[in-house]
């Protein structure tokens, strides 16, 4: 069984070794914001969507709750399917998928494939529109499930666990990216933009499944020719050792991956504690243009105030400091242990989130000078605590949990979980929103959050009493 043994490492790397491995995760990364670009699109085409189809805050919602329930499925077959033909073959078959979905969502015609799809008679009585979105958001989110596991177990093989927090923050930094750049290359989509002789108009929001994909495009290409799945293909034997299985080679059969994740005695306590990481983060990310539109007076389908579009961009780098910070601090002091780490993260964010609720509530949020900078710098401290714990429990912990050759079923268990907890926040917050935001505005937005940070405190608590009961019984059974 993978468990987690004590080991004393001893910085040992050869001459080239660090430059080569940073060129490696620099593709990696670089490949996975990329797929971010075709993921955090859609936030801001919801505004078109409602305008040109109707569509309440409960739809969106759903809408985004169908992608993160097929995103979340897909990480546990796709992450199980990742450890047996390997990580960079899986971020390949996820990023040619992506392109063609995202294409598929810019150039045809929605209500005319939902005619199609009603015709069939599996889906009477449903909006043409909303069920073709639906299909093509939830192609979308299976292939995107192929990208987090390959990347995982690629960069297992190539770090040690006492590097692993710290360089999962800095993918964090890399993968970010992705949603610094949509963040500022969407609304300028939506105040129309032209190449060469193609002009897409002012508003046009099917545009943003139209260029992201480019980038994405140029990005497998690199991350092809680039990355290697082991220090060993790439002429570094025996560099990094693993801690769970050294031997050679970095995949390994379906039924053993699925035996020995499947009962690993932390893994689903850690996938409980990343639900709750999901609900906050897709909540805050996915839910804010609309936020910024119905709480905050904003214009969000043309043209788009450079105080959401700094925002929107300050989000994703208060994450990338936040993930920076608690990976080091996991490393550092903790010895590669993320529990301690996550279990105050969770609970703190917790606390910013209701006192933001609260503030809210007093009327202190809403369409004026001051409440769109309260507005606006709540999200941003949403943004810091919530994917604080994304890189230690995301990313680290499946390296810890799976080594190089299980990495990618653990990272697809826990990572699951992010998405189906992300998919019923979304579910439960849009349902709500409807039926209190005419009194009480987007309170329960926070209030739900907070909730779900909580939990995910409790989670780590319970994680880090297992881990140290099992630390004690290695002591005793050593003696």
């Amino acid at each position: 069984m993978a468990s987690e043994k004590k080991h004393v490492f001893v910085a040992h790397h050869p001459k080239g070794f660090r430059a080569r491995r940073g060129i490696n995760w620099f593709s990696l990364g670089l490949m996975y914001a990329t797929y971010y670009m075709c993921r955090y699109n859609f936030r801001f085409a919801t505004p078109g969507m409602q305008e040109e189809f109707g569509f309440s805050i409960t739809q969106i919602a759903d809408l985004m709750a169908i992608w993160s329930l097929t995103y979340g499925t897909g990480q546990l077959v796709n992450g199980l399917l990742c450890d047996r033909i390997g990580g960079k073959r899986s971020m390949q078959i996820g990023a040619v998928g992506t392109i063609l979905i995202s294409l598929t969502f810019g150039l045809a015609s929605i209500t005319g494939i939902g005619n199609v799809l009603l015709k069939i008679g599996l889906f009477s009585g449903l909006d043409p529109a909303f069920l073709a979105i639906s299909l093509i958001w939830l192609l979308n989110g299976w292939f995107q499930s192929f990208g987090a596991p390959g990347m995982v177990k690629v960069n297992a093989a190539w770090f040690h666990r006492t590097e692993r927090g710290t360089f999962a923050g800095i993918f964090g930094f890399m993968i970010q990216l992705g949603q610094v750049s949509i963040s500022k290359l969407g609304p300028a989509i939506l105040n129309g933009v032209s190449l060469g002789f193609i002009v897409f108009a002012e508003g046009n929001w099917r545009a943003l499944f139209l260029l992201p994909p480019i980038f994405t495009a140029c990005a497998v290409i690199f991350m092809s020719l680039v990355a290697k799945q082991s220090p060993e293909e790439a002429g570094y034997p025996g560099v990094i050792e693993d801690e769970i299985d050294n031997s050679a080679g970095t995949t390994t059969s379906l039924a053993e991956s699925f035996k020995t994740i499947f009962t690993h005695p932390l893994v689903w306590f850690y996938a409980v504690a990343y639900a709750c990481t999901g609900a906050v983060r897709s909540s805050s990310d996915h839910l804010a243009v609309l936020y910024f539109q119905e709480q905050l007076g904003m214009d969000m389908k043309t043209n788009v105030p450079l105080i959401v579009v700094a925002t929107l961009a300050l989000m994703p780098i208060m994450a990338v400091f936040g993930s920076l910070a608690s990976g080091w601090v996991s490393d550092k002091f903790f010895k590669g242990f993320r529990s301690p780490v996550a279990m105050f993260l969770y609970f703190l964010e917790a606390v910013v989130i209701g006192a933001a609720a609260i503030i809210l509530l007093k009327g202190l949020v809403g369409p004026t000078t001051g409440g769109i900078i309260a507005g606006c710098v709540i999200l941003i401290l949403i943004a810091l605590t919530a994917n604080s714990t994304h890189s230690i429990v995301g990313a680290a912990a499946p390296m810890d949990i799976g080594g190089k050759k299980m990495a990618g079923f653990a990272a697809g268990v826990i990572d699951s979980f992010q998405y189906y907890g992300g998919a019923l926040s979304l579910i439960i917050t849009g349902r709500v929103l409807d039926a209190t935001k005419d009194q009480y505005g987007w309170t329960f937005w926070y209030a739900i959050m907070a909730g779900f940070g909580v939990i995910g405190g409790i989670s780590m608590f319970l994680v880090m009493k297992k881990q140290n009961r099992m630390k004690a019984a290695a002591a005793q059974q050593a003696s």
